[in-house]
């Protein structure tokens, strides 16, 4: 089993690198967005508990959020070639909680997978996603935001992930196919 952490600012590509990868490897996906917003739509208990925060403008409380993804990911069952995890740990304290998680389940995080892409083609192609989806967030005063928010909190599980040495660094800037290529060479190797 190998279970994966997508990592990369917005815009880096984790989505599509993500989709290449369930199609080629059979993993299963969880999305950190995806997982609340379906939690709360099916009115699961964990979903009320994480809408009450939400509704409140608050964030959720790490051990709430590794609630969540526990009980998503166990229902991939036990003969899963793996997860990807995209958009979660963004900390690292989440970090080291997703460690203990898997740890408890006698499994583990085989390669952290960085998407590094120059910060001006992440606005760019954010601006671009924007006024094609048209995704309230991706517009520039917002992107700078969340870019600011990625370098402050997230970008320093970067060394940890490296202390953990689980880290592979990918350049997110060229040809797709490339990109693809260079992920699978880390999938085939760990």
């Amino acid at each position: 089993m190998k279970n994966i952490v997508i990592f990369g600012a917005p815009g880096s590509g984790k989505g599509t690198q993500s989709e290449l990868m369930i199609k080629k490897y059979g993993f299963g996906h969880i999305s950190t967005g995806d997982v609340l917003r379906n939690e709360i739509k099916n009115g699961t208990e964990l979903g009320k508990t994480a809408a009450s925060y939400i509704d409140k403008g608050q964030l959720i409380p790490d051990s709430l959020m590794i609630d969540i993804l526990a009980s998503v990911y166990d229902g991939f069952g036990a003969d899963h070639e793996g997860v990807i995890f995209d958009g979660f740990p963004r900390t690292i304290p989440q970090a080291e909680a997703l460690k203990t998680m898997l740890a408890e389940r006698g499994h583990n995080i085989a390669a952290m997978i960085e998407l590094d892409v120059p910060e001006d083609e992440l606005t760019a192609r954010l601006i671009n996603r924007g006024k094609q989806s048209g995704r309230s967030d991706d517009n520039e005063e917002t992107i700078k935001k969340r870019l600011d928010v990625y370098h402050n909190q997230t970008a320093p599980l970067i060394g940890w992930y490296k202390a953990d040495g689980t880290h592979h660094h990918i350049e997110g800037l060229g040809e797709l196919d490339r990109i693809f290529a260079d992920i699978c060479e880390v999938i085939d190797r760990v």
